[in-house]
């Protein structure tokens, strides 16, 4: 790489002869590089196209004029960009035209008819009928909706916000910190400018993951996170099709079973408040032990060519995160997989044993999503290389297996009653050592928060007496 950040040039200085130096300046492109790497001739004009010298030229000169068009509109909106760390307008755009051009799966987008809403809409209200009677948290779905895949894109989006900007903020202030130290004060416009190619890089690279992601998944909690709004239950009537193309059962029953799946994790969600904040909490504090590589930045932002708008969407797939490996980082990685694992282990369990005595491919069923959430999708991997993080339940089989023991150890209520408090949870080691855990004393917080309550009463009432 050159001296210079990013690949980036000075401008030249200006001539000592006036106008004259600007003529012959300008005649075969200019003598130095501008901060861009580009030449000033334009197509068709002195020092365009057949100009070897003109890098202007060896860029756009082979270019028609509306791949042109599209070029500079594209490189005009990264630059003008002032946002945030990630500019979600541009995500939104590129998932929408990901998800309507079907390049996820080859099949296009389409609305959702009448007979599918109408599918969905029963097989989620018999779903939370059979959940009634193996568990006793309480239905969480107010509604029940069926999404085509733009629907879907534009209900996670805020989710997905919620999750990234943390990750691109560092990437933000990354992009400052590979500047020469000498250079940073004099260097604002170009910050700015490199602010907004970073909220357009991860941007486009957002949208595609969005976009093929809205092709992969069945439901709004497929990562094992909430992704759409409290309170719906949503599926995608297209998606399932897809899902139960090979499997071999009818598709009432692939319906009826992902129905149960997202009912249980819509239960969950509901009426247990702690939850979310926990798992947004554990997927924070990980991304806060990640640091970023700057080499590979550069090279990035160094290599950026505006005539190849799809180098923007392949640039940041190598990743640039690199995990710290301090046991501060490894804690919190234990955490983070250890609360993923128990709430897709939960919803396993309680899933199967609604569903065994029903659907005749419970099983098969069963074993198809739990490859499907160990293994991950494209798009999964993809959201792994940004964000640093794989949301992936590594110990589902494990944790799975914890609740069932619970379940004929303490009953529904006594393996429900311990989402009460995330202190009661199982941990990492728990899961190595199930038995031990299912026959070990609990604490009763419930209890413990009644002999608070009263104490704090009782004070209350003493301050009151001195009165």
């Amino acid at each position: 790489m050159s001296d210079t950040p990013f690949g980036f040039g000075l401008p030249p200085e200006e001539p000592d002869n006036g106008d004259e130096g600007k003529k012959k300046g300008n005649q075969g492109g200019q003598s130095g590089p501008n901060p861009f790497g580009f030449g000033t001739g334009l197509p068709g004009g002195p020092g365009g196209p057949g100009d070897a010298d003109n890098p202007f030229a060896a860029m756009f000169g082979s270019m028609n004029p509306n791949d042109l068009g599209a070029a500079f509109q594209q490189l005009g909106q990264m630059l003008s960009y002032e946002g945030g760390p990630v500019n979600w307008d541009m995500a939104k755009d590129i998932a929408r035209q990901t998800v309507a051009q079907g390049t996820a799966d080859g099949v296009k987008d389409a609305s959702v008819g009448v007979a599918e809403k109408s599918a969905v809409e029963e097989a989620m209200r018999l779903a939370d009928h059979w959940l009634d009677d193996v568990t006793s948290l309480p239905s969480g779905a107010a509604t029940a909706v069926a999404w085509s895949r733009a629907e879907w894109v534009e209900a996670t989006l805020p989710v997905w916000k919620e999750l990234v900007d943390p990750v691109a903020e560092r990437v933000g202030a990354a992009m400052g910190s590979v500047l020469p130290e000498e250079m940073q004060a004099m260097a604002g416009p170009l910050l700015g400018m490199m602010r907004s190619m970073g909220g357009a890089m991860f941007g486009q690279q957002i949208g595609q993951a969005v976009g093929t992601l809205a092709g992969e998944v069945v439901g709004s909690t497929d990562v094992g996170l909430p992704l759409g709004p409290a309170g719906k239950a949503a599926l995608l009537p297209l998606n399932i099709e897809s899902f139960g193309k090979d499997l071999g059962v009818s598709s009432d029953e692939v319906r009826l079973y992902l129905a149960l799946r997202e009912a249980a994790h819509a239960r969950l969600f509901a009426h247990v408040p702690w939850l979310r904040s926990h798992l947004f909490g554990a997927v924070e504090g990980y991304a806060r032990g990640i640091k970023v590589d700057t080499s590979k930045l550069e090279d990035v932002v160094g290599q950026l060519d505006p005539s190849n708008p799809e180098q923007l969407q392949e640039a940041l797939q190598g990743g640039m995160f690199q995990p710290q490996d301090t046991p501060e980082q490894k804690a919190a990685l234990a955490r983070l997989e250890t609360a993923l694992a128990l709430v897709e282990g939960w919803v396993d369990a309680v899933v199967h044993e609604a569903a065994k005595p029903r659907l005749t491919s419970a099983d098969a069923m069963r074993e198809t999503m739990r490859r499907r959430r160990a293994s991950g999708g494209p798009a999964e991997q993809t959201f792994a290389t940004l964000i640093g993080l794989e949301l992936r339940p590594r110990r589902l089989r494990d944790a799975s297996r914890l609740w069932a023991s619970l379940t004929d150890a303490r009953g529904v209520d006594g393996r429900d009653g311990l989402w009460e408090h995330p202190d009661m949870l199982p941990t990492a080691s728990d899961l190595d050592d199930p038995d031990g855990f299912v026959h070990r004393e609990q604490l009763d917080f419930s209890e413990i928060d009644k002999m608070l309550g009263e104490a704090a009463q009782k004070r209350e009432q003493d301050g009151d007496d001195k009165k």
